[in-house]
């Protein structure tokens, strides 16, 4: 039996190659061949079949792999095809991004004006959600494996796919890499050298992409709180970091906001964090909100992310509008009140205790048996 993986840019750290990763494992075990195609890789070229044709824009550049990866295809030279990138005709598609013209027609909404219009007119925005739809609609795809209920069921009503075809795997979290204890060992120097006060209510934000992430609402949610010795730590990165920095700037708050940009090792700052927050305008399962649950964080997130379906109203989370920084800046308040520290010290227990059942084995196991399912393979 032979599989092949399908990503334009492989790199064995990135969160849907660690995803396959675990999985295939299993397989090569059952001799399952693995190949990876793509244009460009990280690491050994051990197992990597080169799919690299001459480009020119972005539109150009997935046009052709997609051409490239459905060449192979029909070629007949693998049982079962992978793509991480919408390629109609591929034989399973991970929809770790979500739907693409859901993400578009959110942001217009956030942005209001003439985006719809100047979306539009974008060859890339246009060829990619046809692609999508091309896809979705293909003969050929036996399985679309999503990492929430919420990409599941969003396919399901754009694109009539079949309930037997949508299978829900949400991603695995390193539960003994992200933990709890996190706080004794971090929090104090942490803090010590952002210049936060030990009692200061600290607010985290990890993703990058701030507009897709939501840290200008999230801006506009801290200016709005009670309590105004709150502070919020960025980790991320963003080219238009300094529009960011901007508004909170005239919003009067950037003395308690610390941009800290990408970093290798974000769990310092979990553990010197209150709660976690991610107003995200659309995220079908981010990492780092199924991380912060790891370490016991309280997790303030949007109805837009499907990480909300982890959460308990009230018990292990709050759930809003992503545009909503009235009711974000109450959640935050209420978390970051004296008086309900008993309350949000119970909420990080139950935080932590809403995805131990997402440890990384348990995801890895579901995607091996999907993929012996397709390849009939007896468990």
């Amino acid at each position: 039996m032979k599989i092949a993986i399908a990503r334009q840019k492989y790199t064995p750290f990135g969160g849907a190659e660690r995803f396959v990763e675990h999985a295939l494992a299993g397989l090569r075990a059952q001799s399952v061949e693995v190949t990876v195609i793509a244009r460009e890789w990280t690491g050994d070229a051990a197992g990597i079949l080169q799919c690299n044709p001459f480009y020119l824009g972005r539109t150009w550049r997935d046009v052709g792999f997609a051409h490239g990866v459905q060449q192979i295809i029909a070629a007949g030279r693998f049982d079962l095809v992978q793509s991480h990138e919408r390629i109609p005709g591929c034989h399973v598609f991970r929809a770790g991004d979500g739907v693409h013209a859901t993400w578009l027609e959110l942001r217009d909404q956030a942005r209001g004006g003439i985006a719809r219009f100047l979306t539009g007119r974008s060859p890339w925005h246009t060829y990619t959600k046809d692609a999508e739809a091309a896809m979705f609609r293909h003969p050929d795809l036996r399985a679309v494996i999503c990492n929430s209920n919420m990409v599941r069921d969003d396919i399901a009503r754009r694109f009539g796919v079949a309930a037997d075809k949508l299978h829900v795997v949400h991603n695995g979290v390193d539960l003994d890499y992200f933990h709890p204890g996190l706080r004794d060992e971090h929090r104090r120097r942490v803090r010590a050298e952002l210049g936060i006060a030990a009692d200061a209510p600290l607010i985290l934000f990890v993703g990058s992409g701030f507009e897709r992430k939501g840290v200008p609402g999230l801006l506009r949610a801290l200016a709005a709180m009670e309590r105004k010795d709150a502070q919020l730590v960025v980790v991320g990165k963003d080219r238009d970091q300094k529009l960011a920095e901007k508004i909170a700037q005239t919003l009067g708050v950037d003395a308690r906001v610390r941009f800290l940009g990408g970093q290798q090792d974000v769990r310092p700052y979990y553990g010197a964090a209150d709660m976690f927050c991610l107003p995200t305008l659309y995220d079908p399962m981010p990492n780092a909100a199924l991380e912060a649950f790891a370490c016991g964080l309280p997790v303030v997130t949007s109805t837009t992310c499907g990480a909300a379906e982890l959460i308990e109203e009230g018990k292990n989370g709050f759930v809003c509008n992503a545009l909503d920084a009235a009711a974000l800046a109450r959640h935050m308040t209420m978390l970051a009140d004296d008086g309900n520290r008993r309350l949000a010290a119970g909420m990080g227990e139950a935080a932590r205790r809403s995805v131990e059942h997402l440890d990384l084995t348990t995801m890895a196991q579901a995607i091996t048996d999907l993929y012996r399912r397709l390849l009939g393979l007896q468990p």
